[in-house]
């Protein structure tokens, strides 16, 4: 890791800039790049916490030998120089700000959980099937790899679902839901000594999430959503609590990431417009952000005075 500190203040002021200009500033984003570059710089204090780099690098012949949890799960957070955590970051911050601000933040860290564990976890299975099926150990099963870049193929397989716009992948224009397949091929190329099944395990990951959340869809949020919902409202109910004794009771204001007057569509990435309030809502949501309103709840499921007082209470 000679050479520390030429890139990492334009990952700095990148990130200042990006974070500047938005009204709302997704945390979890924030903070998956900040563990990744504290995890890189190992200060004083993380380096008597942190294992070092050759106990997590990720080989799925050592973890299955050894039924090693932690190269399975800590590697993604361990880069190899500092061009490589400055790429993988600016990657993050540009596909978790639209990712975060899109689902919120719950669901985002839900999902980037989801993600890398199906992203290690395939990887490995590919892997293993190489060696048992075709009897081709090398260099795959016994590859040594770190990095975020894995999951970063899941998110934009993620983010390029539902869009029928190009992107532009070094050079090149193609269809936005094949960019990641167009990345894959054009780094293997140029960059052969990258981790192919790490990207390709990442790929396949953000396919299965998307199956997966169709699946979950209809019935609303995925578990690990709950939990975390869960887990927050109990942690934060006393805080909700005393903020009601001590503070006087307002009208709600309208903030954060719905919109008005403005056409809008159904689908994974998409918006919906609640029935009771008009709020626009991400496609991520099964409830009104707003009112609590469940996705596809028509007039006849409440009153109409109590549709005229939440508009109200909507609009202020």
């Amino acid at each position: 890791m000679e050479g520390r500190g030429r890139m990492l203040p334009l990952l700095a002021l990148h990130a200042v800039a990006e974070y500047y200009r938005l009204p709302w500033k997704p945390p979890v984003t924030a903070g998956l790049i900040a563990a990744n570059t504290l995890v890189y710089l190992k200060s004083v204090f993380l380096r008597h916490l942190l294992p070092s780099i050759d106990e997590v690098w990720f080989n799925p012949y050592l973890i299955l030998k050894n039924k090693d949890a932690r190269r399975f799960f800590l590697s993604p957070f361990y880069h190899i120089s500092e061009s490589h955590l400055v790429y993988n970051m600016i990657s993050l911050l540009w596909k978790g700000i639209q990712l975060e601000t899109s689902m919120g933040s719950l669901e985002f860290a839900s999902m980037v959980a989801a993600l890398l564990t199906m992203s290690q976890g395939i990887t490995m299975l590919l892997a293993k099937t190489l060696v048992v099926f075709l009897d081709y150990p090398k260099p795959f099963y016994s590859e040594y790899a770190v990095g975020f870049s894995g999951v970063l193929f899941a998110m934009k397989v993620v983010l390029n679902s539902q869009s029928a716009d190009y992107a532009h992948v070094h050079g090149l224009v193609v269809p936005s839901r094949y960019a990641a397949w167009a990345e894959l091929i054009l780094i293997q190329m140029f960059a052969p000594g990258v981790s192919f099944l790490g990207h390709l395990g990442g790929i396949l990951a953000g396919m299965l999430y998307l199956k997966l959340k169709g699946e979950y869809s209809a019935s609303g949020s995925d578990p690990l959503v709950r939990v975390l919902r869960g887990i927050v409202g109990i942690a934060s109910w006393p805080l909700r609590a005393a903020r009601g004794l001590f503070q006087p009771r307002r009208m709600p204001r309208v903030s954060g990431r719905g919109t008005v007057g403005r056409e809008t569509r159904d689908g994974l990435s998409g918006i919906w417009r609640c029935h009771a309030c008009t709020f626009d809502n991400s496609g991520w949501l099964s409830e009104c952000e707003m009112c609590g309103t469940r996705r596809g709840g028509l007039t006849d499921e409440i009153g109409i005075q109590e549709m005229r007082m939440r508009r109200i209470q909507r609009f202020g």
